[in-house]
């Protein structure tokens, strides 16, 4: 028997019969994708061993045409087929049902998805251009070509879409034909270069409006996946729209229009997605399109999720369900399903997820769903981050990142080395992908830039912490919706307020978080909840008054009530007070250095002004000190008697010289130059000392004048600056101070739970 394209596997098979017949065993596993023809090559492998009187057994869900099964022979061959449509093959000795029976030797010839590395592997792929054209005879070379791109030269997808291509009527142009309705051989994200190289073809074709249309939105949907496409994208749908509306074909004005949604997705067009939407649905009800019906519903689905109705949203996604199994979408329900896994992770029905998680994986594969595990890992790691459990994947983001460049799966990959408490490799990521992911768009680009925002909130500089909140601002209100809806990690307004905390705006904090808390309890998203509840109360206790404490102390006992009840591990061992420290904590000047000492940890950090602005807080635990006095050497001096102001000019003069030792400064720290520093700081601090006494600055509340918001800016910089470095090396007792030190017109050290029982300065 010979197969097209297959020569070299059948001379591997008929070499095992050989073996088999001079008693020899052996091991063959047939890999490759679906339509690979692993199945044929089974069969195929049958007849020869029938030809050479070898048994022939065999198992497996798909009909293989073998020899009628007859009485064992002592010493006979036997020939066990195996198609078992997985990785796993078992050992030949438990494929034979009568093996005892029959002491000669065996053979096992398998087909399986992946090889398991036991025995020899064939593996099956597409066919080379001659040889292909062999299978399909009859097609005008043009079509040929494209079938092949289509396929990927996979006998199986190709035999189907060829019998399609000759029943086509005459004025059909076959190349446009496959464009429009050859299925995508890639996953979600993934190009498909066959596929777009089909549609740059049709395009090219002389095709009536209408039909253009359709090619040229098919073509700009499936770029999705090129990075660098977005002008392209977006000038092939605009084309394609104006075609469609001009056709005045209602069927093809949804069908552009819903390409058009996938091709541009932007994050910030939700009320046009919904509006669009409702379009679709409305044409392709004129239409009598089904399938086109559904897709809008979907879209219907997903803009009320962004949108923060979840009630709406998952009424949507019931009439998409409903609507997309009349239309014979086999993946509808597993789509819908995935959706309803989402639904009840939002609400705290964590076990409940884990069973739905199970029934799409098996349902998908099922169903051929070609992103089914993607689909489920996505949701099973958002149930991993919301339970807490620090084992939480990195790499397998970290492969997809390699496998998808551009659609910002690092920062994914970085949020999850932040719950794992890999702090560092977590703040590089943050570093090296915060500029590609500001400049970009797509159905990913919300959620990566919540994922750095979480970074950032935690372990990120300021400057990134800002840049984050502006990226995040216009979309407060909403949730954080990737792609289609089957990942929603929680409320804008969560990430913009512990951004707004780390940039030391307490009110702004507070206002995001009360928004949070608000549309969580709407939704009855309790995790949520109760991580937005946890973050307000870390704002509220770094403020000073009495009933933000009160308030503070009743949202931690309702977060950690939430976590309890849903097992929110993660979550109950952040809200569990550290264990206070018997012992003291040392911060003092060695040489040219400070010395930190912890509780087992240490630090060295550079001498400057941060450190001693640190350690004159320190001395003075629960001291508010003016950041005037704190940057001209004192820790809240007593106000002088008043004198005469300075004049204008004398005040200019002294605000152009500090200007000018902020700079030296500055540059001073930056080298490491502690005695130009010292020199420097020593000025600095005899103007300061200078304007309090002209001006009446001491250590009593007073309005801002230009001096002490020099003072504040500076020293909070400083301050900050050095408490990142101790983090660094120290993150236990970075986090202590960053918990403690209050920053502003008048700064403190307020010690927080966890911390030393003294400190040695």
């Amino acid at each position: 028997m010979s197969l097209i394209g297959r020569d070299q596997e059948l001379s591997e098979i008929g070499a095992l019969l050989d073996r088999l017949r001079a008693g020899l065993g052996g091991r063959i596993v047939v890999t490759g994708p679906p339509g690979a023809g692993k199945t044929a090559l089974l069969a195929a492998a049958a007849e020869l061993a029938a030809r050479r009187g070898i048994r022939v057994e065999y198992t497996g869900d798909r009909a293989l045409s073998v020899p009628p099964v007859t009485p064992y022979r002592p010493g006979e061959p036997v020939l066990l087929l195996a198609d078992s449509g997985s990785a796993g093959i078992e050992p030949a000795s438990e494929l034979a049902p009568d093996s005892a029976a029959s002491p000669g030797p065996r053979a096992l010839l398998a087909a399986a998805r992946e090889h398991t590395g036991d025995g020899t592997e064939l593996r099956l792929g597409g066919l080379p251009g001659t040889e292909f054209a062999v299978l399909v005879p009859g097609l005008p070379p043009d079509a040929v070509h494209a079938l092949w791109l289509v396929s990927g030269g996979l006998p199986g997808p190709a035999l189907s879409l060829a019998e399609r291509l000759r029943g086509l009527d005459a004025d059909v142009d076959p190349v446009a034909h496959l464009a429009l309705t050859a299925p995508s051989r890639a996953q979600f994200l993934e190009l498909d270069l066959g596929l777009v190289r089909v549609l740059e073809a049709a395009a090219e074709r002389p095709l009536a409006p209408a039909v253009r249309a359709r090619v040229l939105a098919r073509l700009a949907r499936k770029l999705l996946a090129d990075s660098t496409a977005v002008a392209r994208r977006r000038d092939l749908a605009d084309t394609a729209l104006g075609l469609a509306r001009a056709s005045g074909e209602p069927g093809t004005v949804a069908e552009v229009l819903d390409s058009r949604l996938h091709a541009l997705w932007d994050p910030a067009a939700t009320a046009e997605r919904l509006a669009t939407a409702e379009e679709i649905v409305a044409r392709a009800r004129r239409a009598g399109d089904a399938a086109a019906e559904s897709r809008g519903l979907f879209w219907r689905f997903v803009a009320h999720a962004e949108a923060g109705d979840l009630a709406a949203a998952e009424a949507a996604l019931g009439v998409y369900a409903r609507s997309a199994e009349q239309a014979g979408h086999t993946d509808a329900p597993v789509v819908a399903l995935a959706r309803q896994v989402m639904l009840a992770t939002v609400r705290g029905r964590f076990d409940e997820a884990e069973a739905l998680a199970d029934e799409v994986l098996a349902a998908g594969n099922r169903a051929g769903v070609r992103d089914t595990e993607r689909l489920v890992g996505s949701v099973r790691h958002q149930l991993a981050v919301l339970r807490g459990r620090t084992e939480a994947p990195v790499e397998p983001w970290q492969r997809m990142a390699r496998r998808l460049p551009g659609h910002y799966f690092e920062a994914t990959a970085a949020r999850a080395m932040l719950e794992a408490g890999r702090d560092v490799e977590a703040g590089l990521e943050l570093e090296r992908l915060l500029p590609e992911v500001l400049s970009g768009t797509g159905p990913r680009w919300t959620g990566a830039l919540a994922d750095l925002a979480a970074v950032a909130a935690r372990i990120g500089s300021p400057a990134a912490a800002a840049a984050l909140y502006e990226a995040l601002l216009p979309y407060r209100g909403r949730l954080v919706v990737w792609g289609g809806a089957n990942t929603i990690t929680g409320p804008v307004d969560d990430y913009l307020g512990r951004l707004a905390a780390r940039l030391d705006r307490p009110a702004a904090a507070v206002g995001h978080l009360d928004a949070a808390e608000e549309l969580s309890r709407r939704l009855g998203a309790l995790p949520w909840l109760a991580l937005t509840l946890a973050a307000r109360a870390q704002v509220l206790t770094r403020r000073d008054g009495t009933a933000d404490r009160e308030r503070a102390a009743q949202d931690a006992k309702e977060a950690r009530s939430i976590a309890e009840r849903l097992g929110m591990d993660g979550l109950l061992r952040a809200l569990r007070p550290p264990a206070p420290s018997g012992g003291a904590w040392h911060w003092v000047l060695d040489g040219r250095d400070w010395r930190l000492r912890a509780d087992g940890e240490s630090a060295r950090i550079p001498d400057g002004r941060g450190p001693r602005y640190l350690r004159a807080l320190l001395a003075a635990p629960g001291q508010e000190i003016p950041a005037l006095d704190l940057v001209a050497g004192g820790s809240g001096l007593a106000a002088p008697p008043a004198d005469p102001l300075l004049d204008d000019t004398a005040r200019a003069a002294y605000r152009r010289r500090l200007d000018a030792l902020d700079e030296r400064l500055d540059a001073a720290d930056r080298a490491g130059d502690v005695d130009a520093a010292a020199a420097v700081q020593a000025e600095r601090g005899a103007l300061l000392a200078e304007l309090r006494r002209s001006a009446g600055l001491g250590g009593r509340p007073r309005a801002h004048g230009d001096e002490a918001e020099r003072a504040r800016v500076g020293a909070t910089r400083a301050l900050w600056g050095t408490v990142r470095r101790i983090e660094a090396a120290a993150p236990l007792a970075g986090a202590h101070l960053r918990a403690s030190l209050r920053t502003g017109r008048l700064m403190r050290y307020q010690p927080a739970p966890g911390g030393p029982g003294r400190w040695q300065v």
